[in-house]
């Protein structure tokens, strides 16, 4: 394809697009009880979709068909769930006992409001005020064990033990700036959601919104077998450590900052991204004059980390969106970051051909 014809063809990302990621940040989808986002995924994808499976897990994965023949089979995952919590026991008078699901430190719990159950009851999470706590308490970080999810006096009838609750946390812009909780990895679903409405006509897209990644990245090894991907990318959000740091000297841990365009991943503590496909990227975002950035090697994963050793082998990357204060209450991305990290995703995969797997690994 001309230079012209790829661009013109890279999904928008306007006010319906945007909406649509208030919509998904708002909703509730806790690892393990990812419905409501299912169905709004379901929902914005299945007029456009050549199939839509529901697997045993739970993953939607969708199909769109190529318009050449003998098609490269490409896979793009994007995760549906989200840090927060099960509860797991009733001390009754509406207080809950409750267990962290997935990575979230428990210095950021106290006092902040949470939306508990399908029906969104509203609660706090509960500790005892300071000045009826001892100077040892105060010192350390209260245990979750030591925690409660309050919904007041007289419980409710809506609520159930195993019931997920999420951060209460909702959407908002300001300026280029978006705001709300689980943008992790909702502004990946939301950029998948785009791409089967306007697929890249080059390959069979294979789009898997997965379930369980913040739990171990389940659902992306279930769907890296079922769909058989000749290769792969998935669309995360990854941490911009970029303020100061306490003495005010320059950050250097850290080179993914806010403003400075999707970080395309090289290597995690789950996978060695595919040096074939990192040139593809790098190679496309140069020549479009896309913006790009390289994640910092070291801890946390993708789904990639269960792709890539499916089968025989899976060639698979990673690109994320940064965003400040992931596994928090909030999270805070840059709207050309976004629309950045799409553009570079849907252009590089339209100039995928076979002569990348002829390439030196």
């Amino acid at each position: 394809m001309k230079k012209n014809e790829i661009t013109n063809s890279v999904p928008k990302i306007g006010k319906a697009q945007i909406s649509l990621l208030e919509k998904l940040s708002n909703a509730c989808g806790v690892s393990g009880d990812e419905g409501v986002v299912r169905d709004i995924v379901i929902n914005e994808v299945k007029e456009f979709a050549d199939s839509i499976k529901i697997d045993a897990l739970g993953n939607v994965l969708v199909t769109r068909k190529a318009k050449v023949e003998n098609p490269i089979r490409v896979m793009v995952a994007a995760h549906m769930d989200e840090v927060g919590f099960m509860l797991v026991d009733e001390d009754g008078d509406g207080l809950y006992k409750f267990s962290i699901v997935g990575g979230v430190d428990n210095r950021q719990l106290v006092g902040k409001p949470v939306l508990v159950g399908k029906q969104n009851v509203p609660g706090i999470i509960g500790a005892k005020p300071i000045h009826l706590s001892t100077a040892e308490e105060r010192r350390n970080p209260i245990s979750v064990d030591n925690l409660r999810i309050d919904i007041g006096t007289g419980g409710s009838k809506k609520i159930k033990i195993g019931n997920r609750a999420t951060f209460a946390t909702r959407f908002i812009t300001n300026g280029p700036s978006l705001i709300g909780k689980a943008l992790d990895d909702r502004l990946g679903v939301a950029t998948l959601i785009e791409f089967v409405k306007h697929p890249p006509e080059n390959v069979e897209l294979l789009a898997a919104f997965t379930v369980q990644e913040e739990i171990g990245l389940r659902g992306a090894k279930v769907a890296g077998y079922s769909m058989k991907p000749d290769l792969a990318f998935v669309i995360d959000s990854t941490p911009a450590n970029d303020l100061p740091v306490w003495n005010d000297e320059e950050n250097t841990r850290y080179n993914v900052r806010l403003g400075k365009g999707p970080a395309i991943y090289r290597l995690d503590a789950g996978t060695l991204s595919d040096p074939r496909l990192i040139q593809l990227l790098c190679e496309t975002g140069d020549l479009f004059d896309i913006p790009y950035q390289f994640r910092q090697p070291g801890k946390g994963g993708t789904d990639a980390g269960a792709i890539h050793k499916n089968r025989t082998g899976i060639p698979s990357v990673s690109i994320s969106v940064p965003g400040r204060y992931a596994h928090t209450p909030v999270l805070i991305a840059d709207l050309e970051d976004w629309k950045n990290s799409v553009a570079l995703v849907h252009a590089a995969i339209q100039r995928i051909s076979r002569d990348i797997f002829n390439l030196e690994r």
